[in-house]
């Protein structure tokens, strides 16, 4: 039995490096794919890939999210307003 073949990953820079040089159209694909140990077929993938999100490299930052409120304090309130009108209902009566 031969051992099982685990599956390469690559990282972000070398993505772009590879998809850059493609896109400069300087060597033919079959170059560098051999250059890069890497499939045509890849290279086609990654270089059309940073055709399509290009735009968002210059796309302005989205507005920061605001952290969520702490409801904690508020729930407590609540309830403790909640316990004071029912006091308050059984010490005085229904108002008229």
């Amino acid at each position: 039995m031969s051992p099982k073949r685990t599956r390469r990953r690559y990282t972000a820079e070398f993505k772009a490096e590879v998809a850059l040089a493609a896109l400069t159209e300087r060597q033919p694909l079959a170059e560098l794919a051999a250059r890069y140990q890497l499939a045509p077929a890849q290279i086609s993938r990654w270089k059309l890939h940073l055709r399509q999100q290009a735009a968002q490299v210059f796309a302005e930052a989205p507005a920061p999210v605001a952290p969520a409120p702490d409801v904690e304090p508020l729930y407590a309130a609540i309830g403790r307003l909640q316990m004071e009108n029912a006091l308050l209902k059984k010490t005085l009566g229904p108002c008229q």
